[in-house]
């Protein structure tokens, strides 16, 4: 049982179940119109008056009709069937094909900005802290827009071994272009921190909406889940896993729509991995039992949300992570007696520890999770250009407005401070 050793002390050197625990995530907003010296996205389509919160045109008598049978499992074939079955990873996604252009117009803006540097913000209040960090609110003194940025102190990030966890973040997201994945603009050092400027997403977190809300009915979960799909779809068919998917680190921008953040733990990761990350209560078996794994961790945890976001728990929680990790690799879950049938066999394909039976992980991918009844009448290319009104938008009296996110003690730290640098080797891309 050593692998339970093991991850229990990674756990605890995180922050532990994000049920005991609640860790505020890096916020960012949502895209903003090009100015120097940071530039921004391409702006948010306009949204669809006609169209509800799950994308359909559907009556309400129509929507309350008995679902169809679900599909069997041999609809889709598995096409690999050693523990690293990872066909999504290398499938032509529609969403890569659909993003590519905002990909490549995010990449120019951001290889024709300047150079950042501290002195480029007003550093404004904390929102949210880490255990080697905080993210600060922060206005452009040149655009005079705002920006989150996450400050890590080197020495922290050094003692509980992140730094390849650090430097990961900031080559994935350098790289990773998505309406639903947060934007980073750039990245400098000073001699004492690391500083990530991102846009700031005014919304808050998923986790407190739904704290608020205690659940959420079908069609608020499909909505948040359908967002969250075409995220990872992306990310995977750039060889990305994400391995951290919970609703602390989903933020909701101005409308109402999936920012996924804090990339602490996404790796690039063409085949296999072996490290033991992430969030407890959120862990697929594969990296429990300290197996070689891929990206069907994170369809793993999109069951572990929805089910959530339905339930108001996850379907494994206890305090004592060694109990829980015996309970996920045991994979009995009680079922809530509310749960639509359709959501329930869904589920039970995203919740198996057998990955040539796991949603996301057979040879048609995402598209298994998308065409399932579940997702009856949402309409994915409409939910691709954020064109579905969201079930949620957050009240906000201006662009700076933080009353989404929790007021913190200011840090007493001085940022840009000349000191001795022994750790600069370490970060050498910041």
């Amino acid at each position: 049982m050593t692998f339970f050793n093991k991850i229990i002390d990674k756990a605890k050197q995180h922050g532990g179940s994000h049920q005991h625990q609640h860790q505020q995530p890096q916020p960012q907003p949502q895209p903003q119109q090009q100015q120097q010296p940071l530039p921004s996205p391409q702006p948010e389509e306009q949204q669809k008056s006609n169209t509800n919160s799950i994308g359909t045109h559907t009556s309400n008598e129509q929507q309350q009709q008995q679902v169809k049978a679900p599909p069997s499992d041999q609809d889709s074939t598995h096409s690999n069937n050693s523990n690293n079955t990872n066909a999504t990873n290398k499938t032509t996604t529609n969403s890569a094909a659909r993003y590519q252009q905002y990909d490549h117009h995010v990449m120019q803006q951001r290889k024709d900005r300047p150079r950042l540097k501290l002195d480029d913000f007003h550093l404004l209040r904390t929102l949210g802290t880490g255990s080697f960090g905080r993210v600060l609110l922060t206005q452009s003194r040149h655009n005079h827009r705002y920006y989150a940025i996450k400050i890590l102190k080197k020495s922290e990030v050094v003692r509980l071994k992140q730094v390849e966890h650090t430097n990961n973040e900031k080559l994935i997201l350098e790289n990773v272009c998505c309406p639903f994945v947060v934007n980073l603009w750039g990245t400098f050092q000073d001699d004492v921190f690391l500083y990530m400027v991102m846009d700031y997403v005014p919304g808050g977190e998923l986790f407190s909406v739904l704290r608020r809300s205690k659940r959420f009915p079908d069609h608020v979960a499909k909505f948040y889940a359908a967002e969250v799909i075409l995220a990872i779809e992306y990310l995977h068919a750039k060889d990305i896993v994400y391995r951290d998917l919970k609703p602390e680190n989903l933020l909701l921008d101005a409308h109402g729509h999936v920012k996924i953040t804090d990339f602490g733990f996404a790796k690039h990761v063409p085949d296999v991995t072996w490290t033991l990350c992430g969030t407890p209560d959120y862990l697929a078996p594969e990296i429990i039992q300290s197996k070689g794994y891929g990206m069907a961790v994170d369809w793993w945890s999109l069951g572990v949300l929805i089910f959530e976001m339905l339930a108001g728990h996850p379907p494994f929680f206890d305090d004592d992570h060694l109990k829980l990790y015996e309970k996920i690799i045991q994979g009995k879950i009680k079922w809530p007696p509310y749960f639509e049938p359709s959501a329930k066999h869904l589920l039970e394909r995203l919740l198996t520890s057998d990955l040539s039976k796991r949603y996301g992980n057979l040879k048609n991918g995402a598209e298994d999770i998308k065409q399932h009844p579940w997702f009856d009448g949402v309409d994915f290319e409409l939910v691709a250009k954020r064109q579905i009104r969201a079930p949620y938008v957050p009240k906000l009296s201006g662009e700076g407005d933080a009353n989404n996110f929790d007021r913190y003690a200011e840090s007493k730290d001085e940022y840009g401070k000349a000191a001795h640098d022994p750790y600069a080797e370490k970060f050498p891309t910041f």
